[in-house]
């Protein structure tokens, strides 16, 4: 069953930019989805988590924040072939 992720970014933000080209490589043909999300243009998702880019979600559940976990990542891929 493919998912969607959910990357919380910011515009300009170098770790954010590079955090989506990996994960978007990482995730190319199995299905599914990376959203990216500005925290800016919603004031409770600013609110929220701040100056705290980027984050990696699938639904409610964290995977990564700042960097890509590479092994938490692959992980998770693990267990949503």
């Amino acid at each position: 069953m493919s998912k969607t992720l959910t990357l919380y970014t910011r515009v300009g933000c170098l770790l954010c930019e590079e955090m989506a080209a990996e994960i978007s490589v990482l995730i190319a043909g199995t299905g599914h989805r990376l959203e990216c999300v500005d925290v800016d243009a919603d004031p409770s998702l600013k609110t929220r988590h701040g100056w705290d880019v980027p984050l990696l979600f699938d639904g409610e559940t964290e995977i990564c924040r700042h960097q890509l976990n590479l092994p938490a990542f692959q992980e998770w891929l693990r267990a949503n072939p």
